[in-house]
C-alpha cells in the first residue's frame, strides 16, 4: 500500500506515544506494521536521498502535534502524549487534519505567527503537509521552491529551541558566545569568552567587545525560559538600571521565551540602545550565522544563459 499521508498517520502517532516515551526511529517499525508497509516501502527515499519517505512523514507528523499540544518532549529526542492528547484519544475524530488542530489556541497561534513572518509568505510547516501543486495553484515553480524552503526554516527554528532548553545554563552561555563572534563580536572565541561568563552584579551576565579593538562594549542579559515564560518589563528595567549604572549606553538581553508586550514597549522610549532578542529571533539568527545548524544538502538551479545564445 502506499505510505500513509502525514493527516493519516496522526490518529497511529497519538496511539504509539500513548503507550510511553518513544522517539521517532522507534515508533517507526510499529507504525510501518499497523499500516502493512512492505520493507520496500519502508525504505523508499526523499527525492533528496537523505531521508526515507516513510521517517520524514512521521517526523512531521509528530512536529504538528506537538505545535497542538498533543504530545510533549521530555528530553531531547523523545516524545510522549500529553494529557490533552489522551482527552483527544478518549474521544477521537475519524480523522486528524488541520481544521481540527486549529481549535487548540497554540496551533492557531503558531500558523498565524508564520503568516506574519517578514518573508511575506502564507502558511507554515503545517501548509507541506498538502501537495504544494495543489495548494498553491498558479504560483511559478520559483515561487513553489521559496515556500518549502520558507516552511523547512520555520520548522528549523521551532526544532532549534528543544536542545536549548534541554541543555545546561552553562552550554547556553557557550552558545551566545558562539552566535556573537559568528556576527562579527569580541574578535575571537577566547576573546568574547573573557569577559563573557564572569559572575556579573545588577542583572548583568556579561560584556563583549562591539568590535575587535574594544573601542565599545554590549552588556549582556541572559534568560533561558520555558516557552510560554515571559520575561517582563521588571526584568528589562532591572538590566537597564545596571546598564545606567556602569554608564554603559547599549545592551542586548536574550531570552529563549518571549518577551511581554510592556518589556518591548518600554525599551523603545530609552536613551540607552536595548537589542531584545527573543527565541524566535535567537533562532533565526543562529541560522543565519550558521550556528547548531549544518547543511544537508545543496541544490543548485540553472537558467538558460542569454547571454550565451546571442550573437554579435
Amino acid at each position: 500500500m502506499p505510505i500513509p499521508d502525514i493527516w493519516t498517520l496522526m490518529l497511529p502517532m497519538l496511539e504509539v506515544a500513548a503507550k510511553g516515551e518513544t522517539s521517532v526511529p522507534m515508533s517507526e517499525e510499529e507504525i510501518a506494521a499497523r499500516f502493512g508497509l512492505t520493507a520496500e516501502e519502508c525504505e523508499q527515499l526523499l527525492s533528496s536521498g537523505g531521508q526515507t519517505r516513510l521517517r520524514n512523514r512521521i517526523q512531521w507528523a509528530k512536529f504538528e502535534l506537538m505545535k497542538a499540544g498533543l504530545l510533549e518532549s521530555p528530553k531531547r529526542g523523545r516524545f510522549v502524549i500529553s494529557d490533552r492528547g489522551r482527552q483527544v484519544l478518549a474521544n477521537p475524530p475519524s480523522r486528524l487534519d488541520k481544521k481540527f488542530l486549529l481549535k487548540f489556541p497554540e496551533y492557531k497561534e503558531y500558523q498565524e505567527s508564520y503568516r506574519k513572518s517578514p518573508s511575506g509568505q502564507s502558511g507554515g510547516p503545517a501548509a507541506s503537509l498538502e501537495p504544494i501543486a495543489t495548494s498553491e495553484i498558479g504560483a511559478t515553480p520559483d515561487e513553489m521552491i521559496e515556500k518549502a524552503f520558507a516552511m523547512t526554516q520555520a520548522a528549523l527554528r521551532a526544532d532549534l529551541l528543544d536542545p536549548i532548553l534541554q541543555n545546561s545554563p552553562k552550554f547556553f552561555e557557550r552558545m551566545i558566545i558562539d552566535l556573537l563572534v559568528a556576527m562579527g563580536y569580541g574578535g575571537s572565541h577566547s576573546g568574547a569568552a573573557e569577559h563573557l561568563g564572569r559572575s556579573g552584579d545588577g542583572g548583568v551576565d556579561g560584556l563583549i567587545n562591539e568590535d575587535k579593538l574594544g573601542l565599545d562594549r554590549v552588556y549582556i542579559q541572559a534568560k533561558r525560559y520555558a516557552r510560554g515564560n515571559q520575561v517582563g518589563r521588571p526584568d528589562v528595567q532591572a538590566f537597564v538600571g545596571t546598564l545606567v549604572g556602569h554608564g554603559a549606553g547599549k545592551g542586548v538581553f536574550v531570552t529563549t521565551s518571549t518577551f511581554s508586550p510592556p518589556a518591548i514597549d518600554y525599551v523603545r522610549h530609552l536613551q540607552q540602545r536595548v537589542v531584545l532578542i527573543d527565541g524566535e529571533r535567537l533562532t533565526a539568527l543562529m541560522i543565519d550565522h550558521g550556528v547548531g545548524v549544518r547543511t544537508t544538502r545543496t541544490l543548485e538551479f540553472k537558467r538558460v544563459d542569454e547571454d550565451f545564445f546571442t550573437e554579435e
